[in-house]
């Protein structure tokens, strides 16, 4: 049976995210961000290249897949409602339902998921990575789910 895990950036420090990812046997990382930074002294680590450096380090491969990231568009989209709501990225507890159904139309349905599925580590697990703490905060999750529907993918969430 594939497993799959989901992780994100917030409420974790480099030397927690790894272990994390350790814990959990991730042998490849899916990075789905469409900026691979991450802002606040806290995250440095979670920017491109040092990640990408401490992965190696940790001999977890890492995949940039920016055909699964959110457009500006659908972001600032998601960031009107979390305006709405008064809740900032970072206390984000859900997603929108007009991001979720244009996250869906627009990326989603386009993506050809079976390449993410073929590449899934036989040994260990792999992780779908963005930044919000709560999967369900993030477009990481509407992947998972997919994966989950379609190609019979079993999905743990990560928290920090």
């Amino acid at each position: 049976m594939l497993a799959m895990v989901t992780i994100g950036v917030y409420g974790f420090d480099g030397e927690s995210f790894l272990q994390r990812l350790r814990h959990a046997d991730v042998r490849l990382l899916l990075d789905v961000r469409q900026r691979r930074g991450v802002r606040g002294p806290q995250y440095t680590w979670a920017n491109s290249l040092r990640l990408q450096a401490a992965l190696a380090h940790a001999r977890i491969t890492y995949e940039h897949h920016p055909e699964l990231a959110p457009t500006t568009e659908l972001r600032r989209l998601q960031y009107a409602e979390d305006d709405r709501r008064g809740v900032g990225k970072r206390s984000r507890h859900e997603l929108a339902a007009e991001y979720t159904r244009r996250y869906t139309t627009e990326i989603l349905d386009r993506a050809d998921l079976s390449r993410i599925v073929s590449a899934l580590p036989v040994s260990g697990t792999a992780a779908l990575f963005c930044v919000e703490s709560d999967p369900e905060a993030c477009h990481r999750s509407l992947i998972a789910q997919r994966l989950a529907e379609r190609h019979g993918v079993t999905v743990e969430h990560l928290r920090p």
